[in-house]
């Protein structure tokens, strides 16, 4: 089975034009982080990166990662968080202009008693994901080569979704629409504070925000760190997150070490920082009163997270891992198993398909296919 992705991995290459073009019409820049501007957001076609904006061929990363993913990890592979720099937390963020697009509220001057239980709800309801609902989604970007999340009109794939969610709904779950925005993005080029990433703008965000709630869909937020650690561009998009039907993914197969380069070796995290994350994110969703938040961890291989067995699940998270293996269905199913045996009771199971990656090994798993896995996702992702 191919662990790498390579059109991932050419996305590093495309993802470091989009920062350059979106430094040109976009605030900010200027504290070291790049933003990524939304196709809304950039003056014109002048201004938007393509291949000559690249690079030469030299100074990008290899097509794979050099690394096998099942290797274990050397120690500088893992960012530690009370360590990372000042500079990444703070970030640029965008200014909503137009009016038609969601923002994020005000965050209340008196935090509520983290004891108190959800006033808000979910956008179809109830204040817990599980078991009621399968969260079905697409994942995508400011790029086509993103996913198909990005591909031509918003509108159109979140109807796919709704359709492709009634063939997940034969157990008795309802399906919950996703639309998973790849809100901080890897980058090949390190940028002026030399963390590997840029952060997607408010504009953009509030762009998907807008549509998931014209259709009662949650937004999830994927985090690829680079070399920054999570904690911090989770931080980064607090304001986001605030929101009831605004969640979180993280991406740690792109979350590498201060020395290494996105792309050229496999990311890395532990179980103790994601139980970091979770916590601080747990204890926010009491705080704001907030329905049940999906927390999504995707894992590509078993050597992307160490000390599985040690991740806690919390009260307030859906806490899912998404096995995000490639290849034939076999192949899939062989590092499903894998992967979902070390879990802990409460931490629930995810599956990601790939419409391009996986068609090369064979047909794409149908939604009669995934069900007979064992145990059944509580979330399906395409890309």
């Amino acid at each position: 089975m191919r662990p790498a992705r390579p059109k991932v991995n050419r996305n590093l290459a495309l993802g470091v034009g989009l920062a350059v073009s979106a430094c040109l019409v976009a605030a900010g820049c200027g504290d070291g982080s790049a933003e990524i501007a939304g196709p809304q957001a950039q003056e014109s076609p002048a201004t938007q990166a393509g291949p000559a904006d690249q690079g030469s061929p030299e100074s990008q990363p290899s097509q794979e990662p050099s690394a096998d993913p099942n290797a274990s990890p050397n120690a500088d592979t893992n960012t530690d968080p009370s360590t990372a720099p000042s500079a990444s937390a703070q970030g640029t963020q965008g200014t909503d202009t137009d009016g038609t697009e969601a923002s994020p509220q005000a965050s209340s001057s008196n935090p509520a008693d983290p004891s108190a239980t959800a006033t808000q709800e979910l956008p179809r309801g109830g204040t817990e994901l599980f078991p009621r609902y399968r969260l079905v989604g697409y994942s995508g970007g400011a790029a086509e080569a993103f996913g198909r999340l990005g591909v031509g009109d918003m509108q159109a794939r979140v109807d796919e979704i709704e359709k492709l969610g009634k063939k997940y709904d034969g157990d008795g779950r309802e399906a919950q629409p996703v639309l998973e925005l790849i809100a901080t993005v890897v980058q090949a080029s390190p940028g002026k504070d030399k963390m590997h990433r840029a952060r997607t703008s408010d504009a953009e965000i509030g762009r998907y925000l807008k549509v998931a709630r014209q259709n009662k869909a949650l937004l999830l937020l994927n985090i690829q760190p680079g070399r920054a650690d999570f904690l911090t561009e989770v931080k980064a998009m607090s304001r986001w997150l605030e929101e009831p039907d605004v969640g979180l993914a993280l991406d740690p197969e792109w979350a590498v070490g201060k020395k290494e380069t996105p792309g050229r070796v496999y990311g890395h995290t532990s179980a103790a920082e994601l139980n970091q994350v979770s916590l601080w994110l747990d204890e926010f969703v009491a705080e704001k009163q907030l329905p049940q938040k999906p927390f999504i961890v995707h894992q590509l291989a078993s050597r992307i997270i160490s000390d599985v067995p040690e991740l806690r699940p919390r009260k307030n998270l859906a806490f899912v891992i998404s096995v995000d293996g490639i290849g034939a269905r076999k192949d899939k199913e062989d590092t499903w198993r894998t992967l979902v045996k070390p879990l802990p009771e409460g931490i629930h199971t995810g599956f990601k398909l790939f419409f391009e990656e996986d068609r090369e090994h064979g047909k794409l798993m149908t939604p009669e296919q995934v069900l007979k896995l064992k145990p059944r996702p509580g979330y399906v992702l395409y890309e």
